[in-house]
């Protein structure tokens, strides 16, 4: 099959990256549907054969992602976000708004080919929300008055002016605020090499280089208590500490930017905004483990911001940064921006490696853990976005320094996205252990519309929820924990008295049935049935009988998966059921919280 001249270019280039050339397999993917709108037959046989790979290996890794099609799309493939903040803010009504204006509904085509429409989960705009992408552009705070404007003008074949920087990242600072990592949000040109050096860009990098020992680094982040900031909280520098020495195999740093946990929109500015920050944390973490290649995942939708991190790798390279012999100390590392295409359980580490691997993102079963068998079965530092992007602070300030501007055992500063009713969405940088009560109250502006507060999600869409008497509480790991949730990703929702916290917990878990790989039984089988039960529910077609059944349910996931997304489904149903019964109960009745002076049927 003859390719256009700049897509044969870009398949060469994407094999000769990787150590093994299947892992070209996914960006050729959706490389290929980029120019030709879908991922036809023949595309496939081709695709196959350059990777020495069959038929077969290519469509059941195809099928895992769901921004991969099989058929065409419209010249303009609108997805709108229906996922917990967009929906608080009015993302279905939009969706409603947007099939009745093009007369299409999910995953059709419109008759002139002009637009396709898909209902999409968390496309990492919840400070923005309710926000849509058409293509690869984002669209936020919307309504439909401004999305009919968007849609006129690409009906006439003009382009909207997309977002260009993620919303609530650019803001005037609060006196709350301790801008560490964000401190170059807002700099004109903050992307670019020549501007990261003007504000201590790759500082750290040399004094790693040339003063520090890899053991000394690795011993620096202990002392800073950094704890990934991706979810999971685990120490980084011990992380780093079990990395063997003496590998006869190489070793890999990487990165992950699948940034999908509902709420959660922080890695994202980190990427478009300050690229080389992380990649000076990624070269630092080399150094410590002795790794000379790293790898940054970065999700399928954030396409924008691929071309960004690889025009920062470009740049870096150029000047010495990364490559051979950097700044003359006789390390080498290099890396490489990955695109992954749409699969929440990639963010799952092992899972991640697998993809990057070219297959479908199913989990691994551990031990043996990254750091000694990971990518390519060499031992791997696998670290979030915001995680490495701290490391040149830490280094440059020393970790003492660096940790006492939290909490003791929850060392620094992190970036809190917060989203949902709240009269200030954005993205906040504040140090670990500030008040909850305070950030919703005086960072994010007090709830909306002068409410009163129902409910908070601490930390992403698979923690616990927080009742509003509950907000009395230190938002660092060990604090959020102690009440009973988790901290996550920071992704920190919140909802008032008029939300109806049976729909909640049902977009919710249309989430996760939607996202879960299908490997395990307990998740596959648990979150398609709790879906169907809270349909079913919110409806008015629910039975006394079914609140403790869907807890039961609930419970019978926790701790048997193969990885966290079933207790991330489970958790947040939990504690709905546990905190908010009352609303089950009153659905049994016809009565909903959203809808107080409405009769929902099959009430009584």
């Amino acid at each position: 099959m003859e390719l256009p001249p700049l897509l044969e270019a870009k398949f060469n280039e994407l094999i000769g990256r990787y150590p093994i050339k299947r892992s070209a397999l996914i960006p050729m993917m959706l490389y290929a549907q980029d120019h030709f709108g879908f991922l036809s037959d023949e595309l496939i046989e081709e695709i196959a054969r350059r990777l020495d790979l069959n038929v077969l290996q290519v469509t059941e890794t195809l099928a895992y992602y769901s921004m991969l099609r099989r058929k065409p799309a419209g010249r303009h493939h609108i997805q709108v976000c229906t996922n917990i903040s967009c929906m608080l803010r009015g993302g279905k009504e939009l969706y409603e708004h947007v099939q009745k204006r093009l007369g299409i509904g999910n995953k059709e085509v419109s008759p002139s080919s002009t637009f396709s429409l898909e209902e999409v989960e968390c496309i990492g705009a919840c400070t923005g929300a309710p926000a849509m992408q058409v293509n690869y552009d984002f669209y936020e705070n919307l309504d439909p008055d401004k999305l009919d404007v968007i849609l006129e003008q690409l009906q006439e074949g003009k382009k909207p002016k997309p977002v260009p920087v993620t919303s609530g990242a650019l803001h005037e600072r609060l006196p709350a605020e301790m801008p560490v990592i964000s401190k170059r949000f807002g700099v004109s040109n903050s992307r670019s090499l020549s501007v990261y050096l003007q504000h201590e860009g790759y500082q750290a990098l040399e004094k790693a280089l040339k003063q520090m020992t890899p053991d000394q680094i690795i011993e620096e982040v202990k002392k800073s208590n950094l704890r990934g900031r991706g979810g999971a909280g685990f120490p980084a520098g011990m992380k780093w500490s079990f990395v063997p020495r003496d590998s006869a195999k190489p070793k890999y740093i990487l990165a992950n930017g699948d940034e999908s946990e509902p709420g959660t929109c922080k890695d994202r500015p980190l990427l478009e905004m300050d690229p080389h920050q992380l990649l000076e944390g990624m070269t630092i973490a080399g150094r410590a483990v002795d790794a000379h290649r790293g790898f940054v995942y970065i999700r399928g939708e954030y396409r924008y911001v691929l071309e960004i991190v690889e025009a920062a790798i470009v740049e870096a390279r150029a000047a010495g940064y990364l490559g051979n012999n950097i700044l003359g100390s006789g390390f080498d590392f290099d890396i490489v921006a990955h695109t992954g295409a749409g699969a929440y359980e990639c963010g799952e580490e092992s899972a991640l490696m697998e993809s990057l691997e070219g297959k479908r993102g199913y989990p691994r079963i551990r031990p043996p853990f990254p750091a000694v068998v990971g990518l390519y079965g060499s031992p791997t530092v696998i670290n979030n976005v915001e995680t490495l992007s701290t490391v040149p602070a830490v280094i440059r300030m020393g970790g003492e320094a660096y940790a006492n501007l939290g909490t003791p055992k929850n060392g620094g500063t992190r970036l809190y996205s917060i989203s949902g009713h709240v009269n200030r969405p954005g993205i906040y940088e504040l140090p670990l252990g500030f008040p909850l009560r305070r950030l919703i109250e005086e960072v994010a502006g007090g709830v909306r519309g002068g409410k009163k507060l129902k409910a908070v999600i601490p930390g992403g869409s698979s923690c616990p929820m927080l009742s509003a008497d509950e907000i009395d509480i230190a938002m660092d790991y060990d604090s959020v924990a102690k009440a009973g949730s988790m901290l996550g990703s920071g992704g920190t929702v919140v909802l008032d008295e008029d939300t109806c916290m049976v729909d909640v917990a049902r977009r919710i878990m249309h989430f996760y049935a939607h996202e879960s790989c299908g490997w395990c039984i307990p998740c596959r089988e648990g979150t398609a049935w709790l879906r169907k039960m809270l349909d079913r529910f919110h409806d008015g077609g629910g039975r006394a009988e079914d609140i403790p059944l869907i807890d039961e349910l609930a419970k019978n996931m926790l701790g048997r998966t193969f990885c966290p997304l079933g207790d991330a489904a489970a958790l947040p149903t939990i504690s709905i059921v546990k905190k908010w019964r009352n609303e089950f109960e009153d659905h049994l009745q016809g009565k909903c919280a959203y809808r107080p002076a409405e009769v929902i049927a099959g009430g009584h």
